[in-house]
């Protein structure tokens, strides 16, 4: 039976699509601007706020897209639009708890309201729902996280590495596409709140020595001290809050992951094909190059 996915142009949809194409599920794609066409999926160019509920059922709904709009949706509908619904939210709905910065304080609540109103409205229709809380993503090359760095880095030559030992545990979009797959297959992950990161928990300056090591490009590495970050934070509040956590673990427990769809994500070992844009058929050359070698 069909699937309803949205955001299949971001990181994660175009794992996702090509492991439903693959996997030889119809889909239903929504994107707000217009995709070429592709075998086995049908593109409907179409806003959220103004999608019809299905003449039949979908067999699941899948999402990437912001949380409290498919809450509200659901909350229009009167009969179940799917048997499930499968969504990604944010680990900073945990990691940025404290946050001074009133922007993060209200990230935090709206991703607090949208996991509650979504859970509330699909078991109100007798849905499941499944929300995964990834950490940082990475691996399509269009993450507004690491990439940008790499982008700078091969414009200017110079890579900046934040001597930073707080923990990270990047997660590559493909992993997070494996398990929403395994979640579709079965009723393991009904009802559950599920944490994903990355195979690795490394340091900050970890992190960002490997990024720099994979670009490819001969660039120079520019160390930046904790006394430098304090000072840049001072001098542009918008960095307050994000070097505050530069010296804090932000990691995930893979433990419920595992124990109910099977999923063991793959250590951080990026390459310079890793930070160029990839398209849904680059994506599906990933993945088959990965279960060959």
């Amino acid at each position: 039976m069909t699937v309803l996915l949205s955001g299949a142009t971001n990181q994660i949809g175009r794992f996702l699509l090509a492991r439903l194409v693959a996997a030889q599920r119809p889909v239903v794609a929504l994107s707000r601007h217009p995709q070429p066409a592709q075998p086995g999926v049908d593109w409907w160019a179409a806003d959220l706020r103004a999608l019809p509920a299905p003449e039949q059922p979908w067999s699941a709904i899948v999402s990437f897209a912001p949380l409290d709009a498919w809450g509200d949706w659901l909350a229009r509908q009167e009969q179940a639009p799917a048997r499930k619904i499968i969504v990604t939210s944010s680990m900073s709905v945990l990691s940025k708890q404290g946050s001074a910065q009133p922007a993060e304080q209200a990230l935090v609540k709206l991703l607090q309201q949208g996991e509650e109103n979504l859970a509330v409205q699909a078991a109100r229709l007798g849905m499941q729902w499944t929300i995964l809380r990834p950490t940082l993503v990475y691996g399509a090359g269009i993450d507004r996280s690491l990439t940008p760095f790499v982008q700078r880095a091969l414009r200017t030559r110079v890579f900046p590495i934040p001597m930073a030992q707080g923990l990270r545990q990047p997660v590559h979009a493909d992993d997070i596409a494996l398990a929403v797959m395994q979640a579709l297959q079965g009723d393991a992950a009904a009802g559950q709140i599920l944490q994903i990161g990355g195979g690795e928990r490394l340091t900050y300056q970890q992190m960002f020595r490997r990024v720099h090591r994979s670009i490819g490009t001969p660039t120079l590495p520019a160390y930046l001290p904790e006394g430098l970050l304090t000072l840049l934070a001072k001098a542009w509040p918008r960095m307050r809050g994000p070097v505050s956590r530069l010296q804090q673990d932000l990691v995930a427990d893979n433990q419920r992951l595992a124990e109910l769809l099977g999923v063991h994500p793959r250590p951080f070992h990026p390459e310079p094909q890793t930070w160029h844009a990839m398209t849904t058929p680059q994506a599906a050359d990933r993945i088959r190059q990965a279960s060959v070698g």
